[in-house]
């Protein structure tokens, strides 16, 4: 068991309610130091960081882990971390419940067809009422969740009361095997088990082997009307592709929440196509703002800190730290 004082350096201090959360759950055998009060280098062995860079990491000798208080790195960061070997990076996923949750409401408004009735009676006009329902049932489907990872499987355990079938992929396995009811299969298999997906839920992460993993012909082999939800990132799915499937009927729906232009500045916020197709002019879309990890602030920080002190504490007890990140992955 460890016996030695872990001592933790803050690049930004909590807010002082969310600082308490931290230090009710974290071991006694940690210290917490902030970037604004004086800290020796020499003590530090945990960064928790937002934002990091090169001479941080130099200042800091006896650096051992960095954590990162969200999910993925930024790509800065790839580029210089092959220098400092001795560093293992690990991220939070205090946001998976939460992405998770939104997940479902997304699925739910693009298949219901939430929006354009609501549209329609927000003026008074009740024809849809009377018109085709295009909305589709869950109950009993099939569904491929693409990324197994903390996102996906509180995906998985939210769809199991829709008494859905589910399947899922992994990059990291060989062959398939169940978790709770849900058959996860190497990526490799993604192309036959498109042809059974009646709603195919997006949660990877954007990598060299996950750019453009959804194009035209992955469309195609989908079910005449699928549902398709993205909660990954926006260049796993071609949006060219992601137009043409919404417009000649191959999708019943899509849900999105992550894009291909975002805005570069506070002014244009206000006004920034999310993609370089008409998407927005269609009615089988569910456009949301990169928001499905999103609560209010007092819930996000709590559940930040929650998640924060249990890697701590497994530093404090000699373990290895949770949610390591493998930088030749990019996750």
């Amino acid at each position: 068991m460890q016996t030695d004082i872990i001592t933790v350096l803050f690049k930004r201090k909590p807010a002082e309610k969310y600082l308490d959360i931290l230090k009710k759950e974290i071991s006694g055998k940690i210290n917490l130091r902030f970037y604004d009060e004086p800290y020796d280098p020499q003590e530090i062995s945990i960064l928790v960081s937002g934002r990091s860079d090169r001479s941080e990491l130099e200042n800091l000798p006896n650096l051992k882990h960095l954590i990162f208080t969200w999910a993925g790195i930024p790509d800065k960061l790839k580029a210089y971390m092959p220098d400092f070997p001795n560093i293992s990076i690990h991220n939070l996923h205090h946001n998976a419940i939460p992405v998770a949750e939104n997940t479902l409401a997304l699925l739910l408004t693009a298949a219901k067809f939430i929006i354009p009735p609501h549209n329609a009676l927000a003026k008074n006009d009740w024809r849809p009422r009377y018109q085709a329902n295009h909305s589709q049932l869950l109950h009993g489907k099939n569904t491929l969740i693409l990324g197994f990872g903390s996102i996906g499987k509180h995906v998985a355990k939210l769809l199991k009361a829709f008494n859905m079938t589910i399947m899922a992929t992994r990059m990291s396995i060989q062959s398939s095997h169940f978790e709770n009811d849900v058959e996860v299969f190497p990526t490799a298999e993604t192309r036959s088990l498109l042809k059974k997906a009646g709603f195919l839920i997006i949660t990877l992460p954007l990598t060299d082997d996950t750019e453009n993993l959804i194009g035209e012909e992955e469309i195609d082999l989908l079910p005449k009307g699928a549902i398709l939800v993205n909660i990954g990132r926006g260049k796993i799915l071609n949006q060219k592709a992601l137009y043409k499937g919404l417009t000649s009927g191959k999708l019943g729906a899509a849900a999105i929440d992550v894009w291909y232009n975002y805005p570069d500045s506070e002014e244009s916020r206000a006004d920034t196509p999310p993609s370089d197709y008409p998407l927005h002019e269609l009615d089988n879309i569910v456009m949301s703002p990169h928001r499905a990890g999103g609560l209010n602030a007092s819930e996000t920080e709590r559940l930040r800190m929650l998640h924060l002190a249990r890697l701590l504490n497994h530093a404090a007890e000699g373990k290895d730290l949770p949610n390591k990140v493998d930088l030749k992955r990019g996750y």
